[in-house]
């Protein structure tokens, strides 16, 4: 069986990244190949120097006007693009490059709380004074639009009163994973 590879988008600390690598390492068929970022003092670098993975910093510039991330990624020809904590809007050409190759996961479920903006502290908060009884992931795939692209798989939570956006942003955390690296290896397996 031919290896697959991934690609993986970050903005931050880059612990779902870290998460997955783990979950793949001692997996001969899946290769990390590299680990995009949009922010040049991203935690994810420092993660990535001491995991030993390829890093690839790019600013806003060349993301959205000149094609070379595109370019870059073409030529990588990963089996899937990973959004994990990435929080720009994807290009057109990129999305037209990688029809149904590019996933993202979200903090909540799906089509609630979800849009320009609602990222992180912003949607454990905004669940927290809606008062939901429940929360989760969506793990979906992405289109030109935020947070709209077909759904993947979704996995909740219960909350109670007593649940802070803090403590909501930690049983989130622990869906995210659980569940994230499971499905990129199905996905991959489906090819």
């Amino acid at each position: 069986m031919e290896t697959k590879k991934i690609v993986l988008f970050a903005s931050g600390s880059g612990s779902n990244v870290e998460n997955i690598f783990n979950y793949f390492q001692n997996n001969p068929r899946v290769e990390i190949s590299c680990v995009f970022t949009n922010k040049r003092d991203a935690q994810v670098i420092d993660r990535c120097n001491r995991l030993k993975i390829n890093a690839l910093y790019f600013n806003r510039h060349s993301f959205y006007n000149t094609g070379l991330v595109c370019s870059i990624l073409k030529n990588l020809q990963p089996d899937l693009v990973v959004l994990a904590g990435f929080l720009w809007k994807i290009p057109q050409d990129l999305i037209d490059a990688f029809p149904q190759k590019i996933i993202n996961i979200h903090p909540a479920l799906l089509p609630k709380y979800g849009g320009k903006g609602m990222y992180g502290a912003h949607v454990h908060k905004a669940v927290k004074e809606n008062a939901e009884t429940e929360t989760g992931i969506t793990i979906h795939y992405v289109n030109e639009h935020y947070d709209e692209g077909a759904i993947i798989q979704q996995a909740k939570t219960t909350l109670t009163g007593e649940d802070t956006p803090e403590s909501i942003a930690t049983k989130v955390h622990d869906l995210e994973y659980e569940f994230f690296p499971k499905v990129i290896e199905q996905l991959l397996k489906e090819g």
